[in-house]
């Protein structure tokens, strides 16, 4: 019974909160991808009330009735119903001069009510996508059943949105999730109860020591000598979640493409394609080509792939430019971006085991020490 309420509340139902807590960030990022190939309403489309599946990206200018969000741009002033729609705000970046360039950091996009938005700041960047919909008199942009409008509030360029949005879009410890608080306390009051139910009965002295070892179950890869394999659990989930943003960003533009198909068009109808090179090529510093994964990451053969919006420059050039359109990925690729994405994923899933055998190894070692001094404590000797 034991093992079983320890199995229950410290594994099965944290475990069963982290597959809900991935799936959702999962949903957030594949929503997003979907949202910023949605076509920009201009002023003809506002005006002439046609409505659809749009992105927009303005200014925060004002909350009206506690629930309508008013967003500006250069062109048009848009109203966006907060009821119903997911809200977030992205982290700020952090100003060290140490970061890593490519890391996702710690911090997730902290999902808030609608009720709060108005605790932010006027002026704040903000992306929304989901349905126009005539409301009145006036195209709104409103959450529906099937399609809830995404609301994120952001800081810094228009166009570092989206690298930034699907490199910190995911879990931070899935394990420790909403329900995790919970079920904890709920193993730790059904250990009291063994505990004090055999107490003073010396023929279950055992269940006793084995009570009060699994009652303090949470805390053992906190204290030594266990936590060296904490830390190292840590650092190896670090690295995977690392590489599954590397996975995402490969994967932008192939939103882009035809299925194997080196050339699209973006929604604005700029031609968008993909170029190989067998080294990178040079290119002024102010029109340096910004690398979307580490270059340590580059496969053996040293090939390149940059993707960008095609069509010769003022100087001859066909090499791909940034796109006009600010959502669409620009920049080079150490690799052929589908054999990159599966080799991040592998490489994830492996770590991830790893991790976890490392952190059970600790767990272990812990209650070997625990056990071991509870028995010395409550079994009498001989």
């Amino acid at each position: 019974m034991i093992i079983a309420f320890v199995l229950l509340w410290y594994g099965l139902v944290p475990v069963g909160g982290a597959f809900v807590t991935r799936h959702n960030w999962r949903v957030f990022r594949r929503r997003f991808d979907e949202l910023r190939l949605r076509p920009f309403p201009d002023y003809r489309t506002y005006c002439r009330g046609i409505g659809g599946v749009y992105r927009f990206i303005g200014g925060f200018e004002s909350l009206t009735d506690g629930h309508t969000l008013w967003i500006r741009n250069g062109e048009l002033t848009i109203p966006v119903e907060l009821s119903g729609a997911h809200t977030y705000v992205l982290p700020m970046p952090e100003q060290r001069e140490d970061l890593e360039a490519f890391d996702p950091g710690e911090d997730a996009p902290e999902r808030i009510r609608w009720d709060r938005v108005s605790s932010l700041t006027e002026g704040a960047k903000v992306f929304v996508g989901g349905c126009l919909l005539l409301r009145g008199e006036r195209l709104t942009f409103l959450s529906t059943r099937d399609q809830p409008l995404l609301v994120i509030f952001y800081d810094g360029p228009d166009r570092s949105l989206t690298i930034k949005t699907i490199l910190t879009g995911r879990h931070k410890n899935e394990y420790w999730n909403a329900i995790t608080p919970y079920a904890f306390i709920l193993g730790a009051f059904s250990q009291i109860i063994i505990t004090i139910n055999f107490l003073f009965r010396p023929a279950f002295r055992l269940t006793v020591v084995t009570a009060l070892t699994a009652l303090f179950t949470p805390l053992f890869p906190l204290i030594p000598p266990g936590i060296l394999c904490t830390l190292l659990y840590q650092r190896l989930r670090r690295h995977a979640r690392r590489l599954r943003a590397y996975r995402d960003l490969v994967r932008l533009p192939l939103r882009y493409l035809p299925p194997n198909g080196t050339e699209g068009r973006l929604p604005d109808g700029e031609p968008y394609g993909v170029r190989y090179y067998s080294r990178l090529p040079p290119a002024p510093e102010e029109k340096r080509i910004p690398l979307l994964v580490p270059e340590e990451t580059a496969g053996r053969h040293g090939e390149w792939y940059i993707m960008g919006a095609l069509g010769e420059d003022s100087a001859g050039s066909d090499l791909p430019r940034e796109p006009r359109d600010p959502f669409a990925t620009y920049g080079a690729i150490p690799g052929k971006p589908e054999v990159l994405a599966r080799r991040f994923t592998v490489k994830a899933y492996l770590l991830e085991i790893s991790a976890w055998f490392v952190l059970l190894a600790g767990i272990g070692l812990n209650i070997f020490f625990i056990s071991l001094i509870f028995i010395l404590i409550f079994l009498p000797p001989g």
